[in-house]
């Protein structure tokens, strides 16, 4: 089910919230209530995938039950070999199979192996709990805090990843408590800014960009028309994932729960190492803190160091796909990534503006390999931004959108800090708020539902 959906605005997300007000005393019972309504959220895609939901969320428990009792020091271990697998099964076993056949000199039938939506999301929440219970986190939860943990519908299928210790303990806290209002008021703002974003943005974006790579994998396109597709194709990612985070985290809220942020106008960044502070934050706090500093992060030299973040973002890039652009374009910033500790440790400096610059289009350059299906569609777009195959001119549809959207990625207030703080709950709001909403649904009916780009990962 998507959140950009009819049937999800008016109807899933109503019920389900009122049958959790109506059962706010009693806390199994609400806790119960969102789990199966979380199940039924997985099941509206793809029903086959719940009983895999199911059965890892359940493996996973009695694993972390096991090990409570100092059954074995090694459980949690297994436990992430055991998620390792399972996601290695369903996402890369084409993947490795095809690059053994081709080393081979073979060819590799692929296998009819349906990926489960959002299992890297999910298989990595798991990993990251398991890690601390091996590091000594002594928190053991019952199966309803860990199911509700692991299956909460509004990060379920593309995060933000949240760790047990942002939001477990959040679940003993009373729904109807002093601030009910304004958390329902201040979330359901911001999941409608994350509609905005991907309704009026994100997808106005696709419309320009699909169709442009789409013709560069069958022809080259000119110069105009490359940079229409990166360009629109920068903003389309971003207000497609900052917009399902926004909404995530809005809908957590009108629950009572706080989610952490996931983006912070990472276009504004002044450098590489900043933009990765400030994009899908939770995955790179994930990857740093369960990859990088593992490797030894910074302890052991700067060509150490080096090396350490190159692999990490190696993996950052098959993480999202099982695809060697995808590793070229996690390796690019890694690369990146370690230039840029190595300028600030000789003490250099550049003007923040021309940081600016060159972070932007450093990662506009890289979105081309994020976005082709391969490595000779990435070059002939490449080659076309150069101008190589002519100048040429385009049209961009429903240009107003795009303006709007890149003056809103590089200008305005961060939609959290809008809707959190800067905007005041008051009932004149209700109207505009309400109207803008409706508007958006219209808009949601006139077109094809339209998926969030990060469900394929």
């Amino acid at each position: 089910m998507l959140f950009n959906s009819q049937p999800f605005i008016l109807a899933f997300l109503p019920v389900v919230l009122g049958l959790y007000y109506l059962a706010a005393e009693r806390r199994q019972a609400r806790q119960i209530a969102v789990i199966l309504a979380s199940l039924v959220f997985y099941g509206y895609w793809d029903w086959r995938f719940v009983p895999l939901l199911v059965g890892l969320t359940l493996a996973n428990w009695v694993i972390v039950q096991l090990h409570g009792r100092g059954l074995w020091r090694g459980l949690p271990l297994l436990g992430v070999a055991l998620n390792l697998l399972c996601l290695g099964f369903f996402k890369y076993a084409n993947f490795f199979a095809d690059n053994a056949a081709a080393l081979l000199g073979e060819r590799h039938e692929h296998w009819d192996i349906v990926l489960p939506l959002g299992i890297s999301f999910f298989v990595f929440q798991k990993i990251s709990y398991l890690m601390d219970l091996h590091r000594g986190d002594r928190h053991i939860y019952g199966l309803i805090d860990f199911s509700m943990f692991v299956t909460f519908f509004p990060q379920l299928i593309a995060g933000p990843l949240v760790r047990h210790n942002e939001v477990i303990h959040q679940f003993a806290l009373p729904p109807r408590r002093p601030e009910m209002w304004e958390n329902l008021s201040r979330g359901f703002l911001l999941f409608v800014i994350g509609i905005a974003k991907k309704v009026g943005i994100a997808d106005t974006a696709a419309m320009v960009c699909d169709p442009l790579f789409q013709q560069a994998a069958a022809a080259p396109l000119n110069a105009a028309e490359a940079w229409a597709a990166v360009s629109t194709y920068t903003l389309q990612i971003y207000f497609d994932f900052s917009g399902y985070s926004d909404m995530a985290v809005g809908l957590a809220l009108m629950f009572g729960l706080r989610l952490p942020f996931n983006f912070d106008a990472p276009y504004r960044a002044c450098s590489i190492r900043e933009f990765w502070r400030r994009w899908h934050m939770t995955l790179s706090r994930i990857l740093r803190d369960y990859l990088y500093i593992p490797l030894g992060g910074n302890r052991r030299g700067p060509w150490r160091q080096a090396v350490n973040v190159i692999a990490t973002m190696l993996l950052a890039g098959l993480w999202h796909g099982a695809s060697w652009t995808f590793v070229a374009w996690g390796g690019l910033h890694g690369a990146a990534l370690a230039m840029n500790g190595a300028w600030n440790r000789r003490g250099w400096r550049m003007p923040s503006w021309l940081g600016w610059m060159l972070t932007l289009a450093f990662v506009m350059l890289c979105w081309v390999l994020f976005r082709s299906p391969d490595f000779a569609t990435a070059a002939q777009v490449l080659q076309s931004m150069a101008g190589l195959h002519g100048i040429g001119k385009t049209v961009i549809p429903n240009a107003a959108a795009m303006a709007v959207g890149g003056a809103v990625a590089l200008l305005g207030p961060t939609s959290q800090r809008f809707a959190l703080e800067l905007a005041q709950p008051r009932a004149s709001l209700a109207l505009p708020i309400g109207a803008g909403l409706v508007f958006l649904l219209l808009m949601i009916g006139g077109r094809l539902p339209n998926e969030f780009i990060y469900f394929q990962f």
